[in-house]
């Protein structure tokens, strides 16, 4: 009798794979982190400094100081700007009040035009002893993204922001959640230091989570205060299909080839509402043959088997969900949820192949823990984990993008779930909305 056939190394992988996720041990949280300002920083020195996208080629830098300070940044190609006279921008500064707490100067200023891939340095205010340095995005295929949720500030939140800083990306993406400042206004602070080394060299592209309301009735009735404040968005950038709100907007990148829409999960989003009228506009402005790749983010998930949060989002899903359908959209970020799922292509709770990919990746290391506890899995789930941890989305070209979730395990980044997608708009069957 001849020997039975030797196993292939698919197989071996595949029962590595399931051994090692067998044996994998779900961390506890962490503590919270307090990033203190510096030792030598004056009321002049610039901090909790972040970028973000304005447009095609213009950068919005955002710092704050605890004294007045002039809203400029210089800025140059040249690390040496005493050789090399930098370019000057000029912006503006706001501070706000919660409660008994007053903010520092917050600096907005937009600078540009800028050329593509090309490494930037700049300084802010009327402080030179701070220089740091971005680089812009490519205008063109391929690009990439980071994408984490639900960050805050915990011992696990600074191992995400390692493993996110070890591969290089373009921009980062974030659903939602970002300090877990809670209504203590010094949280956001320490978040902003915390996030500054990233923040400050890529842009980061958020939408506004619950922890970002601190609404207080009758002591600080007016929610997203904090918020709108410190992470100004191109919500107006677009003169052709502008919103009223930092909470929702549209930017393009990758020179139009990737249209990513920001939704606000706690803005009003029914049937005549200026979230679902704007919404309408952008979408019906895409052009696939020029945009192959649509991107959308919400913070509530729309498809969670997960027992945490269950049906938070179905509301939006109901008056939001059919268009971008209809616009074939596809994938959609959503957070909340403190853990890890991927969907296969779903419309109306159903599989369908010309439905956008939901992922929920509220696991960047918040202070609340893991949503460890399922529901009996769903057809439409594919991958489901309660592990903190990050994504990256490398559009490779108009048809094909790599979706990888990286998992903290042990403070070390591992690929724990990735899938190729291909773009609804290079498939056929999806180029025309199917009759009702």
């Amino acid at each position: 009798m001849s020997a039975p056939p030797l196993p292939s190394a698919a197989f071996f992988a595949m029962a590595c794979f399931l051994a090692c996720a067998a044996a994998y041990q779900r961390p506890p949280p962490r503590e919270t982190l307090s990033v203190p300002l510096a030792d030598d920083a004056d009321g002049l020195t610039p901090q909790q400094v972040h970028i973000s996208l304005v447009g095609s080629d213009e950068m919005r830098i955002t710092w704050i100081t605890d004294d007045d300070s002039p809203s400029t940044v210089e800025y140059s190609t040249s690390s040496n700007f005493e050789q090399r006279g930098p370019k000057l921008a000029t912006g503006s500064s706001s501070s706000y009040s919660y409660i008994l707490y007053r903010s520092g100067q917050i600096h907005d200023v937009v600078i540009g035009p800028l050329s593509p891939s090309t490494v930037y340095y700049y300084r802010c205010g009327s402080n030179p002893t701070r220089k740091f340095s971005f680089k812009t995005p490519p205008s063109s295929l391929p690009f990439r993204f980071a994408v984490a949720g639900d960050l805050g500030q915990t011992g696990w939140t600074n191992s995400t922001l390692q493993h996110v800083a070890a591969r290089d990306y373009d921009v980062l993406l974030l659903p939602g959640d970002l300090s877990y400042a809670d209504y203590r206004q010094s949280l956001w602070d320490s978040f902003g230091r915390l996030v500054e080394p990233l923040a400050s060299s890529r842009p980061w592209m958020v939408t506004q989570g619950n922890h970002e309301i601190e609404k207080i009735p009758v002591v600080h009735p007016q929610p997203f205060v904090a918020y709108n404040a410190r992470w100004r968005m191109p919500y107006d950038a677009d003169p052709t299909t502008p919103s009223d709100s930092n909470l929702y907007y549209s930017f393009d990148v990758a020179g139009g080839a990737v249209h990513v829409i920001m939704l606000g999960s706690y803005a009003d989003f029914g049937p005549g509402s200026s979230q679902q009228t704007w919404l309408v506009f952008d979408l019906a402005g895409l052009d696939r043959n020029r945009t192959p790749w649509v991107v959308a983010l919400i913070h509530a998930p729309w498809y969670n088997s997960n027992a945490a949060h269950q049906g938070e989002g179905e509301e939006m899903r109901q008056a939001m969900e059919a268009l971008l359908y209809g616009a074939r959209v596809d994938v959609v970020f959503a957070g909340h949820v403190h853990a890890y799922e991927r969907f296969t292509r779903v419309y109306d709770n159903r599989s369908d192949p010309c439905g956008p990919v939901h992922i929920t990746i509220g696991d960047g290391g918040n202070r609340e823990g893991l949503a460890s506890k399922y529901l009996d899995k769903p057809e439409i789930s594919v991958f489901r984990e309660a592990s903190f941890g990050h994504g990256r989305v490398e559009v490779a070209n108009a048809t094909h993008a790599l979706w990888t979730w990286n998992r903290n395990d042990d403070d070390k980044p591992v690929v724990a779930d990735q899938a190729w997608l291909t773009s609804l708009a290079s498939n056929p069957a999806c180029r025309k909305p199917k009759p009702t």
